[in-house]
């Protein structure tokens, strides 16, 4: 097994049983769905890139639509199948295991489209570009993208971003890459760092207790990036964070 494919294995593994693989909040999420009054009255619905599935069975739950469900990790699609069950809401979710970059569906088949802190697998911009064809006239998609808050950073940021996620962008930067790819940006609301310690750091931490002692080198330098990517919030959560981009097909 090669590098990457172990390190993306020990990803998957440390995050495995976490109601979210990334920050997140389903009351901020049914917030921002509040907010979308131009659907129709059974929207065609996907969440790409859903891990466990907290997006797609809120949309589920809500919409008592059809929503398709794209992961690239068998293992994330079968909890999703496990939990879409205990909610009865399994004959809603249609899980997808492929490429959230390379979807060959029919063009404009999508009326809303929800992808929560998976975009950046294809950069901000390589995503717009990737699912705007697939945007039914007038549909919406809710993104939400690694964002800094203002062009004023500090260096330490900017250095670990650098190195962690170059594409990264600000707000007004990833609004602009919004506009040429053809939405109309309706709304950009920023998650609350409450939610990155309440349901996504914290419970990492414990799930990543169990593996502190491993002897595996992959899963110790996984930690320890873990670890230096939340001492970096921690310090500097009024600087960027993820935020929520509402957009409409132009």
């Amino acid at each position: 097994m090669e590098e990457h494919e172990r390190y993306i294995r020990c990803i998957i593994k440390l995050h495995l049983g976490l109601e979210r693989q990334g920050p997140g909040d389903s009351g901020y999420s049914s917030y921002i769905l509040s907010l979308i009054k131009t659907l129709p009255e059974n929207p065609r619905i996907a969440d790409l890139g859903c891990g466990t599935g907290a997006g797609a069975l809120l949309l589920a739950d809500k919409f008592k639509s059809k929503v398709r469900a794209v992961d690239l990790s068998r293992e994330f699609l079968d909890e999703l199948i496990s939990r879409a069950k205990q909610l009865g809401l399994d004959y809603l979710i249609e899980p997808i295991e492929c490429d959230m970059g390379s979807l060959d569906w029919e063009l404009g088949s999508v009326d809303l489209l929800w992808s929560e802190g998976a975009a950046y697998h294809l950069t901000f911009e390589g995503a717009l570009k990737a699912w705007r064809p697939l945007m039914a006239e007038n549909g919406i998609a809710v993104i939400s993208e690694l964002s800094y808050f203002s062009s004023h950073v500090p260096q330490a940021v900017r250095a670990y971003w650098q190195n962690g996620y170059p594409a990264i962008g600000s707000e007004a930067e990833n609004k602009d890459r919004a506009n040429a790819s053809g939405f109309e940006v309706l709304g950009i609301h920023r998650l609350p760092s409450k939610a990155w310690w309440d349901n996504y750091y914290g419970p990492l931490r414990k799930n990543m207790e169990p593996f502190r002692d491993s002897e595996d080198e992959t899963v110790q330098s996984v930690i320890k990036e873990i670890e230096e990517e939340m001492n970096l919030f921690e310090e500097h959560e009024k600087h960027y964070g993820y935020s929520f981009y509402v957009l409409k097909v132009g």
